[in-house]
């Protein structure tokens, strides 16, 4: 599937998904409804390693048929969850 197909994941699966793997990288165990959108990605709550977010990114490629192109990441910083949920919304076409 890419950005372009009408079963592309709604804002919501993405930012589920999104919320889902920064849980798992962070070794947490809690709902992903009580992650904040402004919660920071390096934090008290929060730790994934630069490593991690690679992973991530292909693990949500994966899990929610999109691509996530290289240029997409050119000269982002991600600070919070809703950094990460508005670039693969974008690259899912939500």
């Amino acid at each position: 599937m890419t950005a372009n197909d009408q079963t592309a994941p709604s804002s919501g699966e993405v930012a589920a998904a999104v919320k889902r793997m920064l849980i798992a990288e962070s070794r947490l165990s809690m709902d992903p409804a009580e992650l904040a959108g402004d919660e920071p990605l390096k934090g008290d709550v929060l730790n994934v390693s630069s490593l991690g977010f690679v992973g991530m990114f292909v693990r949500l490629e994966d899990e929610l048929d999109v691509e996530l192109p290289d240029d997409l990441f050119n000269g982002r910083t991600f600070t919070t969850v809703d950094d990460m949920v508005e670039v693969v919304a974008a690259a899912a076409g939500r």
